[in-house]
């Protein structure tokens, strides 16, 4: 099987991701991830961009992704693009890959970027195209998801879980070597509440630890 991961920024997609990543490739499966944008100037130093690369590289090796893409579109700029260059890049990528699960963020999220790749991602996913996609699901990112108006589009409603128990400690170690990304508990993007929320995730299906998904879309 192969599995891709959409993240509109470094580290979405081990935050949302991260333990079920793991435990594919620990089972054999493919793993990709896309990375959607990049910090770029006046908003980020280039510096910087490359820094959070490298550590997104190192979390990645620890997880066993088979391959990463940069797309190196503006992050918090979005925006700016033309739908059809995001829309046309998804779409040549998921046609390269052609894979049998992708994740993609919660569209209820509260970063723009994160709504926008829901969006475009949607697009890409049409079952209409020669390569038909046959599981999407939506993923959870502490510090994005819940973060928005709370209204019942925005809700994150899971109703898949992945038991994570034995890759909850692999996730973390990748989540580290986000050093330029992580803060001290109770900020969400912390150790600590990545833990909290895997353990959560997990009591709520009765297993140690989980990550939990929205089914967007299965086909048989």
């Amino acid at each position: 099987m192969k599995a891709m991961v959409i993240a509109p920024h470094l580290d979405d997609e081990v935050l949302g991701v991260g333990g079920t990543m793991a435990k594919y490739a620990a089972q054999g499966h493919e793993v990709y991830v896309c990375v959607v944008t990049k910090g770029a100037p006046p908003l980020y130093r280039e510096e910087d961009a490359l820094v959070t690369r490298e550590e997104d590289r190192r979390a990645h090796e620890i997880l066993g992704v088979k391959k990463t893409f940069f797309l190196d579109f503006p992050a918090v700029m979005l925006e700016a693009v033309p739908r059809y260059e995001l829309n046309g890049a998804l779409l040549k990528l998921i046609n390269e890959i052609e894979p049998d699960e992708v994740f993609i963020p919660h569209r209820g999220d509260m970063q723009l970027d994160h709504k926008m790749v829901v969006d475009a991602a949607m697009v890409a996913l049409r079952p209409k195209y020669e390569h038909v996609v046959k599981r999407i699901y939506s993923y959870e990112t502490l510090s994005e998801t819940g973060w928005d108006v709370p209204n019942t589009v925005n809700e994150f409603i899971p109703a898949v879980y992945q038991d994570i128990s034995a890759y909850l400690d692999k996730k973390l170690e990748a989540l580290s070597k986000f050093k330029s990304q992580l803060a001290e508990y109770p900020n969400p993007r912390s150790l600590a509440a990545v833990r909290a929320l895997a353990m959560f995730r997990g009591a709520t299906v009765n297993v140690e630890a989980a990550e939990a998904f929205s089914l967007v879309r299965e086909v048989r």
